[in-house]
């Protein structure tokens, strides 16, 4: 027996994914985080203050663990060089990289994973706006804390400015501090490896990259432990905030076709004209123009004809109608 749907029971299918629709999208999503950083600057003394409170908190939670990191930082280069390398190059090529392997191989996957970072990203633009956040590498060097970044700069093309390329220290937002997104989107990639790498190589990587990022932005002394704290919370919110933004993005890939098809059908139909009705000789309009009826069907009204076959009727015809009286012969 065929199998047969109910109309309009049929689940819309999700469009085919493109790189050349997705690769826009991340371009924009990124440009909105850079632009975002450089925007919102926030004002100095009070990012110095949020800086001094974070650790003010640590270390009444016993949390301190950025000062003995950055003091071996500073003082082992074997340790510090490649951490100031990893903090300056892996979350711009490692996250793309995974984006593209999820879109080449798990495309089922990839429309969640995707929506998941990007609404997360957003939600720390967020944080940056409302908390601008002194880094411990800005702080006074009386709290005790070393720029890895400056004092490494040499071995790379980062200057005296994060990971920014050496000169081009005024286009970021150096009080970017809050939430860690190098600490967020590690995670995002760690959960993704351990979720479909299937191989332990991509479990061991899954465990060790989000660990030992964690572990740099605090040596290098770009972030707090807390900032670390928030970027893991950041993710879980925009993970929890996914489905909604995949369901309202559905919707509104239902709905504006919808809405403009009723306009372009409207077009089309204005520019077919209408069939012209039937006229007779004197310009009328003969209703039933163009009407067919079935061998033997009879209007209302009407009677059998009496005439037989061969004859015709008359010219006069007695039975104009039960209202009309026959006119006289």
């Amino acid at each position: 027996m065929p199998h047969t749907e109910t109309p309009g029971s049929e689940a819309a299918p999700n469009p085919r994914l493109r790189w050349w629709t997705e690769l826009p999208l991340i371009v924009l999503v990124y440009a909105c985080y850079s632009a975002g950083r450089l925007l919102v600057r926030g004002d100095v003394s009070d990012a110095v203050d949020h800086g001094l409170a974070i650790l003010d908190i640590e270390k009444a939670l016993h949390l301190n663990a950025e000062h003995p990191l950055n003091r071996l930082f500073t003082r082992e280069p074997w340790i510090g060089v490649p951490a100031d390398f990893w903090y300056a190059s892996l979350h711009y090529v490692v996250t793309p990289a995974i984006l593209v392997w999820l879109f080449r191989s798990r495309a089922v996957r990839y429309r969640a994973a995707r929506t998941w970072l990007m609404t997360s990203t957003f939600i720390g633009l967020i944080g940056f706006t409302l908390l601008p956040t002194c880094p411990p590498r800005l702080l006074d060097a009386g709290h005790g804390f070393v720029d890895t970044m400056a004092q490494y700069s040499s071995y790379g093309w980062w200057g005296g400015a994060a990971s920014a390329p050496r000169g081009m220290g005024g286009m970021t937002n150096q009080y970017a501090a809050m939430p860690s997104l190098h600490v967020g989107w590690a995670l995002w990639c760690g959960v993704m490896l351990w979720r479909h790498g299937g191989t332990r190589a991509a479990k061991v990587a899954a465990v060790v990259y989000p660990l030992g990022t964690t572990i740099v932005v605090m040596g290098t002394a770009n972030h707090y432990f807390l900032d670390a704290v928030a970027g893991a919370a950041v993710m879980g919110a925009g993970l929890l905030l996914t489905p909604f933004v995949l369901r309202a993005a559905a919707r509104m890939r239902t709905r504006l076709p919808a809405r403009f098809a009723p306009a372009a059908a409207g077009a089309t139909n204005a520019a077919v004209p209408a069939p012209a009705s039937p006229r007779d000789g004197a310009g009328s309009v003969i209703v039933s123009g163009g009407c067919q009826t079935s061998a033997g069907e009879r209007f209302p009204r009407q009677r059998e004809q009496r005439f037989g076959a061969g004859t015709e009727p008359d010219p006069a015809p007695s039975d104009a109608g039960d209202e009309t009286p026959a006119p006289a012969r």
